[in-house]
């Protein structure tokens, strides 16, 4: 079974717009070939360059661009390309190959492996769901702070009932059309702490998934999601602009890295005027 997920979202003059998902990359000097590199910006300096050379390689297999049982570049290949050492590029293999993505041959190189391939490209629908789509900025509306949530810890399947929690609204055309709380684990909340563009008022182009998962040593490879409406609350309806009580589409989101555990969990509450959220599944 394949499913596609396609989000609609409602233009400021009433037609509806088929949204195209959207991510910033930063590319290596000379790379003519779409590779990406960095996601984000400065905050993601502090990733360790293998980490960041996996992920970029994880999103090539995922978009095709390496098939099941094709040949990755070589090491020094690799190296040249991205300005790293051997050494660098080898402990990035490790991590594709710990993962099942990869298989290494001695003496002829590494190569994709079927199954892992496979496994990413049916993670395009989670893609579109931990990115924006282009043209959707966030302000970030409540700053990162730890408390205690007992429902949220328990969500996220954590040991005690303290989480860290940020809040953020996002705009398209510059009009708001979602609120979304995101609860985050101490061992994950650690990477957004002083971060720029965490405090309240900050503009950005990600979300807090996709903010985060560059830092995450296990990539997210499940989403759970559950779709009701919810009457807006005081502080919903301020944000969205809308009357309390105005019927809310909510949408709750827990991403699973690839050991099972509960990544974030993500509570938006989207005007219905404004955001029409479209599921096409078909056949494979």
């Amino acid at each position: 079974m394949l499913i596609s997920i396609t989000m609609v979202r409602a233009d400021p003059d009433g037609s509806a717009s088929e949204d195209s998902t959207s991510r910033r990359w930063m590319m290596p000097k000379g790379d003519r070939n779409g590779s990406v590199w960095l996601m984000g910006g400065r905050d993601n300096e502090q990733v360790p360059a293998h980490r960041r050379l996996s992920h970029a390689l994880r999103e090539q297999i995922a978009a095709g661009r390496f098939h099941g049982g094709r040949q990755l570049p070589t090491e020094l290949e690799l190296a040249e390309q991205y300005g790293l050492s051997r050494q660098t590029v080898r402990r990035a293999f490790y991590d594709l190959v710990a993962d099942g993505l990869v298989y290494r041959v001695p003496g002829r190189g590494t190569f994709v492996s079927e199954l892992g391939s496979r496994r990413l490209r049916r993670l395009g629908a989670i893609e579109e769901l931990t990115n924006l789509p282009a043209g959707t900025t966030t302000e970030i509306v409540a700053p990162l702070r730890r408390r205690a949530d007992i429902e949220a810890a328990s969500r996220l399947r954590l040991d005690n009932d303290f989480v860290s929690t940020i809040a953020y609204v996002r705009r398209y055309a510059g009009i708001v059309f979602a609120m979304t709380t995101a609860h985050l684990p101490d061992l994950h909340a650690q990477h957004l702490c002083g971060s720029a563009g965490t405090e309240p008022g900050a503009i950005g182009a990600h979300t807090i998934i996709g903010l985060l998962e560059p830092h995450l040593a296990s990539p997210v490879v499940e989403l759970v999601q559950s779709i009701t409406v919810a009457p807006a609350s005081e502080e919903t309806a301020h944000h969205l602009d809308c009357p309390v009580g105005h019927p809310l589409l909510r949408a709750d989101r827990v991403y699973l890295d690839s050991d099972s555990r509960a990544v974030e969990l993500a509570v938006s509450y989207y005007l219905p005027e404004r955001y029409t959220y479209r599921n096409t599944i078909g056949r494979s």
